[in-house]
Formats: structure tokens, sequence, C-alpha cells
């Protein structure tokens, strides 16, 4: 029975069962990314015309906080969620490099924002953690932090199981899309508490500054409704490859005691 076996394995190596790409799903991946891309141009605008810009060294640190959160956590976690989707036939490890690497920089960037508001904070002599915002936040970041540990520590660090890493696959995905939702969530409290404490009152003359940034918030959820109904199409998973393939009917083989002479 080794030589079906053989011929499957030759198959399978070959790149034969290469898996087309779903119709439709490169038209809302390249949208996706002209939302996120349009998310973070608006946001820099937002922070020069009426924020005054970016600087560390003054009270401008403010601003860097966050454009460094909507790079960090909304446009590159998007990014990092949909490399399972848009790289179907790339090897599973390369995948899976590029998709922590992605959460990494992610993670760096969220960081310098989260110093430059402590450290504006601590500077201008504000209290620190008070708002339904910054909760919110330092969950998030709490949250992507252990999220990506978890994950390094399952799919990437050799030693874990296959059985241990089919188990918890199904709660990374879960909390994977959880966090990025919350961390949409949390931009968009943040946006509104920026616009409450500067405008206060004019906010609601439908001045200027408050028009844009209702509109970066409608492109902040739009952003995140794509990339989550992009992540729930069942029919556009990632395929399993030779190599997923092989392993899976390995562990079938350990666990139910199956054997190729067996059948």
């Amino acid at each position: 029975m080794a030589g079906p076996r053989l011929c499957s394995h030759l198959s399978m190596e070959s790149g034969v069962g290469t898996a087309p790409t779903p119709r439709g799903l490169p038209y809302y991946v390249a949208f996706s990314q002209l939302l996120g891309l349009t998310v973070v141009a608006m946001t820099g605008a937002w922070l020069g015309l009426y924020r005054g810009g970016i600087a560390w060294e003054s009270t401008l640190q403010f601003n860097v906080h966050p454009l460094c959160m909507v790079i960090g956590l909304v446009f590159l976690q998007g990014d990092a969620l949909l490399v399972y989707r848009v790289f179907r036939n790339e090897a599973k490890r390369t995948t899976k490099v590029l998709h922590g690497l992605l959460h990494v920089f992610a993670f760096i960037i969220a960081l310098v924002g989260l110093v430059a508001v402590f450290d504006y904070h601590k500077k201008e002599g504000y209290a620190d953690l008070y708002s339904l915002h910054s909760w919110c936040g330092i969950l998030v970041f709490i949250l992507y932090f252990v999220q990506w540990l978890v994950g390094f520590s399952f799919f990437l660090f050799p030693g874990a199981s296959f059985s241990l890493r089919s188990c918890y696959r199904p709660q990374h995905i879960f909390f994977g899309a959880a966090i990025f939702l919350l961390s949409v969530g949390t931009a968009l409290l943040g946006l509104k508490e920026a616009l409450l404490f500067k405008l206060g009152t004019k906010y609601s003359t439908f001045a200027p500054e408050g028009v844009l940034a209702n509109i970066l918030g409608l492109l902040l959820a739009c952003f995140g409704v794509v990339v989550l109904y992009i992540l729930t199409r069942a029919d556009w998973k990632r395929p399993p490859q030779a190599e997923e393939q092989a392993l899976s009917m390995d562990f079938k083989t350990l666990t139910e005691g199956d054997s190729p002479s067996s059948q």
C-alpha cells in the first residue's frame, strides 16, 4: 500500500493542488487596505491641521499617541490578521513568520505611543488611567502582548505538540479578532475624548475639526468591519497545505491507532 501513499505525497509536494483565490476576496482585501491607509493619512492630517503636528520634546508629544496607536493597534494589527487570507499557497512557516513580525511591529509602534502619552502626562502634571478610554487602552495593550507571547510559544517556538496547537488554535483566532475589535473601539473612545476636551460645547456646532474627526471615526469603524468580514467568511479561509495534511494524517495515526496497513 506504499505506492498510493507515495504518489499522494508527490502530488502534494509538486504544487498541483494549489488552491485558487476565492472570487471577491482580492477586492475586499484591496478595499480594506484603501480604508486603512486613508485612516492613517486622515489621522496625520487631523493632527497636523488642528493639533499642531507631532514632536517628542514639546507639548506636541501627546500627538504621537493617537498616530502610533492607529498605525500599530489598528492598521498593522488588521493586516497581520489578514495574512492567512492573502498568502494562501505559501509555506505555512513563512506565513506564520510574517504574521508574527507584523504583530511585533504593531506592538513596538503601540509601545512608543503608550510611552508618549504617559511621558506627556508626567511633564504636564496630568492624572493617568482615570478615563474609560485609558482603561480600555491598557487592557487592549496587555491582552495584545499576552496574545502574541502565547501565540509565539504555541506556533513559532519549537516544542509545542501538534495536538496542543490544534486545541489552542480556535482560542487564538477568537481572541485575535476580539482584541482587534477592542482596539478599534478604544480608538473611537480616544477620538471622542480628544474632541470633547478641546472643542467642548463647540463640538455641537459642527466645527470643522469635529466633522473631520467624525469622518475619521466612521472610516475606523468601516476598516474594522471589513477586516472582520474577511476573517469570518468560511470559504475564504486558507486551505490546508501538503505539510498540514501530512501532520494531520500522522496525528490521526498516533491518536486513533490507524496505520496504512490496516486500510
